[in-house]
């Protein structure tokens, strides 16, 4: 009746409450503009285009003209936001020196085809358990939280192994 029920040794378990909302934001614009221009000619090369036919074309020495532009004009931008609510059991595996808490715990759901698997590892100090064993995600440090979705729709939002090595070897 008066026992503490909240975990404190390896192998109990202890509920995570996850409530996260994360969002980013990020604009990028970049322009550049290079213009290059070069008119040379060759006046005289060792004697005069009338006393040696040497380089000349019709008693003209070569002349060189080359002009050049270069353009870049690109951008992005970046929107995410995401929430994310769930309640998880895990297992206390160590138990630190200084008494607090090593957990990791999976929860795996399936429907309609397609498979979610909950991994949440982390490091709770006793105090921030509440009485009805439960812990905030807030509270946890070195925190993973992984959402790992498999199925026909989480195929279907992914792009195709051609397109992303495409995207990386592609030059422009």
């Amino acid at each position: 009746m008066f026992a503490d029920k909240r975990a404190t040794r390896v192998g109990d378990l202890l509920t995570v409450i996850v409530q996260e909302n994360n969002s980013a934001s990020k604009d990028k614009n970049t322009k550049t503009a290079k213009s290059t221009g070069m008119d040379a000619s060759i006046a005289s090369f060792l004697y005069s285009p009338g006393a040696s036919k040497l380089l000349t074309q019709a008693g003209q020495m070569p002349a060189l003209k080359y002009s050049s532009k270069n353009e870049f004009d690109g951008g992005g931008s970046i929107n995410n936001s995401e929430q994310i609510v769930a309640r998880i059991a895990v297992r206390v595996t160590d138990v630190l020196p200084n008494g607090n808490l090593v957990f990791e715990g999976t929860r795996e759901t399936a429907f309609s085809g397609e498979q979610q698997t909950i991994v949440l590892r982390g490091v709770v100090r006793r105090d921030d358990i509440s009485s009805a064993n439960s812990v905030s995600s807030s509270s946890i440090a070195d925190a993973t939280i992984k959402f790992i979705s498999k199925g026909s729709i989480s195929d279907s939002q992914k792009k195709g192994w051609f397109s992303r090595v495409f995207d990386k070897v592609s030059p422009f």
